[in-house]
């Protein structure tokens, strides 16, 4: 399904590196333990646990998250928001998921879940056209998140479009 809606990936790189030590680690205990024929074996199974574990973890614990963005490419936005809430208090009552995302849910997002939600509750209350309720999550996140680029940049956009305060009027102004 092709969606106009866009999403950034931000990657972290470094948390790549445990992830490749997983795949090898599940080789090796695959080599070990279960003594396939030939290395080629062991590669071919270590990898398709690996690929088992890494998928299946993302679709159970980050159920939520997973559906948010699915009802946002479908411009369900209020359904979106209610679905990335779900997924904020998961990750907030079990934060340790989200700090250890790299290994848990082999995901090296270079952003946390928490962030990811409030980012894009704003994002959908925004499409809503809830200018006050998207200003109001992305300040959520900065106070959460101060170094959040996208919280920032998005702010940033915001501002040009808000009204001006208009002076009060008074009888000689309107002569």
């Amino acid at each position: 399904m092709s969606s106009k809606t866009p999403f950034v990936r931000q990657v972290s790189w470094p948390l790549v590196i445990p992830q490749v030590i997983a795949g090898i680690v599940s080789i090796g205990l695959v080599h070990a333990v279960l003594r396939p024929e030939g290395f080629r074996h062991s590669i071919m199974l270590g990898c398709a646990i690996y690929l088992v574990y890494s998928i299946g973890s993302r679709r159970l614990i980050a159920s939520a998250h997973r559906s948010g963005i699915r009802l946002t490419k479908q411009g369900k936005f209020q359904e979106a928001i209610q679905q990335f809430e779900r997924s904020y208090q998961f990750f907030a009552r079990h934060n340790w998921i989200d700090q250890l995302r790299s290994l848990v849910l082999m995901s090296p997002s270079a952003i946390s879940y928490r962030e990811m939600a409030l980012v894009n509750i704003a994002f959908c209350h925004g499409q809503l056209g809830n200018a006050e309720s998207a200003k109001e999550y992305y300040s959520k996140t900065l106070q959460e998140f101060p170094d959040s680029v996208m919280a920032k940049a998005s702010l940033k956009m915001i501002e040009p479009f808000e009204e001006p305060e208009k002076p009060e009027s008074t009888s000689d102004l309107s002569r």
